[in-house]
């Protein structure tokens, strides 16, 4: 295999996906476009040498359906040579296209590509495509279908976490998200997002709360707590669990992941590609795994993934230098934690999903990126990035910089 290197990333600042979020005037295909655009200008990039564009979106109906990479490429003004393609691992979309996009890379199809993703959750919410998943009974009763909500909840409980450590864990990514943005720490790969008239509607992650505190989460009601009893998604998690008596809910809006618009791109290819462009490498990617877990607890595959790429590249947990886990919930990083022995100071050390909020098909591209910004930094030479991912899959990243 052919080595591959990442040479640029982008991303857009995440926008609150609701009605009056910053970004809900922006279509999907534009935020995209626009993230596409900036990694071939900030190039200077002819784009015929852009071989591929894969992007990930979770919910690829209505504005967000059909094949989004390849229409983002054209609305980009990428040569119509450039092809594309959507692709979805649910929650780990954006890691997977990249993963992708390496992998051609590494094979030899292909000597540059762009890996990303995009979700504007404001204008095509979480769920209109369906599945029978979660519609189909019979496919349900099947799987022990419990929603994501009781699954991190189930998670939680089995691992013994308490509200108050979920809770503490919630702070210090607010805490970490508004230190890096008042440090400048993320300047240099969020690219401003502008409406038609080319003016910049939102240059900011919008959702961070750095007020917030252990007393005003301690407030909050658990979400999930009333779709776990009343609607039977508890018992159903039981019957799969009988060794718990119940399960502690827990989670709430303020530690689980925010909704929210965004998109990003990663732009990898081998060494002799890098040179034609005039490019330097940032960083070369030396393992990729993607995994299933078992799907009523469904959150608990990052560590499983992070092992096998760590295997795949003859590294142990404790080789890693940073890590990058999106934070979903509270509990899903508490368990990654715990089971790889991996110490809080050196995990979503810049905050993540929590405070920043989670584009469903981005955020995997958008950590990735994170992740090299801070390696390089700190001069840290390896780097995990990993997420969870729905009906029990995890997908993860080893990077060492050049």
């Amino acid at each position: 295999m052919t080595d591959v290197f990442i040479y640029d990333h982008v991303r857009t600042p995440r926008g609150k996906g609701r009605a009056d979020g910053a970004l809900a005037e922006i279509t999907p295909v534009q935020l995209a476009a626009q993230m596409l655009q900036a990694v071939r200008d900030r190039n200077q990039l002819d784009s015929r040498l852009i071989e591929d564009v894969l992007l990930g979106c979770v919910v690829p109906v209505g504005e967000q359906g059909g094949n989004i990479a390849r229409v983002a490429a054209l609305v980009a003004g990428f040569d119509h040579g450039v092809p594309g393609m959507q692709l979805n691992r649910y929650c780990g979309s954006g890691l997977e296209a990249v993963n992708f996009a390496a992998a051609k890379v590494g094979s030899g199809q292909v000597d540059m590509a762009i890996g990303g993703g995009v979700e504007s959750m404001s204008r095509v919410p979480m769920g209109s495509d369906g599945g029978a998943m979660a519609l189909d009974p019979q496919v349900a009763f099947k799987m022990y279908f419990t929603m994501q909500g009781v699954s991190a909840d189930l998670l939680a409980t089995l691992h013994g976490f308490t509200r108050e450590q979920c809770d503490a864990y919630a702070v210090e990514s607010q805490r970490r998200a508004a230190q890096a943005w008042a440090n400048g720490w993320f300047d240099r790969s969020v690219v401003p997002v502008k409406d038609v008239l080319g003016l910049p509607v939102l240059a900011k992650d919008e959702a961070i709360r750095p007020e917030t505190t252990l007393a005003s989460l301690a407030a909050l009601k658990p979400s999930f707590q009333e779709m776990g009893t009343q609607y039977g998604f508890d018992g159903v998690a039981l019957l799969k669990y009988p060794q718990l008596e119940a399960i502690a809910h827990m989670h709430h809006a303020g530690n689980s992941s925010g909704i929210v618009d965004g998109a990003a791109a990663v732009l990898v290819g081998n060494a002799e590609s890098g040179a034609r462009a005039g490019l330097k490498p940032r960083a070369r990617i030396r393992s990729m795994a993607t995994v299933g877990s078992e799907p009523t607890l469904m959150l608990d595959a990052p560590s499983y993934a992070a092992q096998k790429a760590l295997k795949k590249a003859g590294m142990t947990a404790s080789d890693i230098g940073l890590w990058e886990l999106n934070e979903a919930f509270s509990s899903v990083v508490l368990c990654l934690m715990e089971r790889l022995n991996v110490p809080h100071d050196r995990i979503n050390v810049n905050g993540g999903a929590i405070a920043m909020g989670h584009p469903l098909g981005a955020t995997g591209a958008m950590i990735l990126g994170t992740l090299l910004d801070e390696m390089e930094r700190r001069q840290v030479g390896t780097g995990l990035v990993t997420l969870c991912e729905a009906a029990g899959m995890g997908t993860a990243t080893i990077i060492e910089l050049v």
